[in-house]
């Protein structure tokens, strides 16, 4: 028995198994397992392709015959994936061995399919040997004397012996035999497999083809391989990474040279292809509370040939809400450069001029900031900046110009498993802005967090529990003294739905209304998926705003709940909850929010 044929016939039993049939019975189909082993029955059936043609109403005799006698193998390998070496297995169609049936003679119709499997008996590992293994070689726990002699725990053991020692440095590490033994008296496998590690490589070029307009020198920055330095495989999945995210290639596929070079170094292949350099967006959001939101963004992937990215975004909200607040507006533009300083730190300056009209502050602002992201992997990144606000504000306290320079810090945790619709995991997200009145309107540091959390239970995880708490705090400067657009309200989509927009801040001792020095939110939901489109929602949301900077007994809160639907679709879900105060004097009514994705 040879290793690369027990491990391709395998591989095609697992990519049958994993195809998810049900074990939908069919009367022209019988199963007869000997011993009456369930476990061993139901991965039978999972790869039976006579089955599958059953269930799709194939009728034809010439396809039927074909799907028998190719069950024979299927049937083989799923055995042989579960420790089975002797088997006897029988396909009859209406009696007939499909074997030894011609498909020149074919009949008429095949009314009955009877399948009869003899598993024989379980094999265990006796002699399980690799080698040489490089040190701290992690083999499966089940490739041990004793154990069941499933084929994939050979081949993981293979795979794992091979990846160990490329993870060294020998990248060209290969099998130079394998014998795998059965003993039928003994019910055992023996294995035997022997490595060729060869010597140990450096990384040499990374080689760069299909790139049209990028250049292929900041390809080669950006992707930061670590030239001259010991292979690792890790090294070459960052580097495509760092390629994927610039957004400027529609596939990258980073390949080992055949070949290593003289030197010991092995050079890189980059097979890339470009994305259009220009995308178009837009966006649209409706509440009852907040208006109608528009937005459109314009992105250039690659503007000066060196996946450098210019985006420009505009955004006007609360249309259509009437009463005392007006439409607001917002343009920005950002541009962003990959690879500046290191492979993993990109450099943005990005611009904002806005038209706020809230209602506790009409605002005029502008703002400029430009900074480094610096992100340590997928799941971790944190941004430092410099940045210069200018704000015209009016409120109850009057009208008031702020110039402030700004040190914008944030930092991000992600680990959701989906960032539109969360099952599991957490996000983290903290901003800590510290500022200086440049025109002596004093000095002080804003801080917010924004905690999120996902558990789905079931064995098909339908219930799904999300909670977030969100905490901001104004430091070192009273509320009347600070830019409005840094203190914190309450109220509307963001924070409690069924309470009007910003409906929520702090009065002073001479009665004007403004937002709060402190901020406290939560938000339940339980999501239950009632179909493969539909999910259904019930949440509740609290938000709590006081005058001082840590919240306390002082400060104001209001509250509300409701019921929403998801209809999912492959953008994410689009999302309807209808929402009522429950607590505080803010709101009443009922109120409708629509939007894609997860309320958060």
């Amino acid at each position: 028995m040879k290793f690369p044929r027990i491990l391709k016939v395998a591989s095609a039993a697992f990519l049958l198994l994993s195809s998810g049939l049900s074990a939908v019975a069919d009367p022209r189909l019988g199963l007869s397992v000997k011993g009456g082993n369930s476990d061993l029955r139901d991965e039978i059936i999972a790869v039976l392709s006579t089955r599958s043609l059953l269930v799709e109403g194939e009728t034809e005799p010439q396809g039927l015959i074909a799907a028998a006698q190719a069950d024979y193998r299927r049937i083989l390998a799923a055995l042989y994936a579960e420790g089975y070496y002797g088997p006897v297995v029988s396909i009859r169609l209406d009696g007939r061995e499909a074997a030894e049936m011609s498909p020149f003679a074919v009949p008429t119709q095949v009314g009955r399919i009877d399948v009869i499997v003899d598993p024989g008996p379980l094999f265990r590992f006796g002699r399980t040997e690799i080698a040489p293994l490089a040190p701290r070689t992690a083999l499966p726990e089940g490739f041990r004397r004793g154990a069941t002699a499933r084929v994939p725990v050979i081949e993981e053991a293979g795979t794992a012996a091979i990846e160990r020692w490329r993870e060294l440095g020998f990248a060209k590490t290969e099998v130079t035999g394998q014998r795998i033994t059965a003993t039928h008296p003994a019910r055992q496998i023996d294995v035997g497999i022997g490595l060729n590690p060869g010597r140990k490589l450096r990384f040499g070029n990374l080689i760069p083809r299909g790139n049209q307009r990028v250049r292929t020198d900041r390809i080669i920055e950006i992707a930061g391989l670590p030239r001259g330095e010991t292979f690792h495989p890790d090294e070459v999945d960052k580097a495509s990474t760092r390629l994927q995210r610039t957004g400027a290639f529609r596939s990258v596929a980073l390949t080992e040279a055949l070949v290593a070079n003289r030197d010991g170094t092995l050079d890189i292949n980059a097979e890339l292809v470009e994305a259009k350099r220009r995308r178009l967006g837009v966006g649209a959001e409706l509440t009852t509370l907040e208006g109608a939101t528009l937005s459109a963004f314009w992105l250039h992937r690659n503007l000066l040939g060196g996946a450098e990215r210019l985006r420009f975004d505009g955004e006007i909200s609360n249309i259509g809400l009437g009463g005392d607040n007006g439409v607001d507006y917002r343009l920005s533009v950002l541009y962003g450069r990959p690879g500046t300083f290191n492979p993993d730190t990109d450099l943005y300056i990005r611009a904002a001029l806005e038209h706020e009209d809230e209602p506790l502050y009409l605002s005029d602002s502008f703002e400029i900031e430009g900074g480094v992201t610096r992100i340590v992997n997928e799941e971790y990144k944190f941004q430092a900046g410099l940045g210069l606000l200018y704000s015209h504000t009016e409120d109850d306290i009057g009208i008031r110009d702020f110039t402030l320079l700004t040190l914008p810090f944030s930092g991000t945790l992600d680990r959701r498993d989906n960032d539109l619709d969360p099952k599991n995991g957490y996000y983290l997200n903290v901003d800590l802005t510290p500022f200086v009145g440049v025109d002596g309107s004093g000095a002080g540091a804003r801080l917010y967090a924004d905690a999120r959390g996902y558990r789905s239970f079931g064995e098909a995880e339908k219930i799904t529990l999300a909670g977030r708490l969100q905490v901001g705090s104004v430091m070192g400067t009273d509320v009347a003294e600070t830019v409005p657009d840094y203190l914190f309200y309450s109220g509307g989509g963001g924070t409690v739905r069924g309470q009007p927009y910003q409906s929520l801040g702090v009065t002073l001792p001479a009665g004007e209304e403004i937002g709060g020095a402190s901020f406290v939110g939560a938000s339940v939901e339980l999501r239950g998926q009632v179909s493969e489109k539909i999910q259904l929602v019930g949440f509740y949301d609290f938000g709590l705003v006081g005058a001082e900077s840590m919240p306390g007994s002082d400060g104001e809160s209001h509250a509300g709940a409701g019921i929403g639907i998801r209809y999912q679709t492959g953008l994410g879900p689009i999302r309807l909850d209808v929402a009522t105060p429950v607590g505080g004097d803010t709101g009443d009514g009922v109120e409708l929010y629509i939007g894609i994705g997860q309320a958060f």
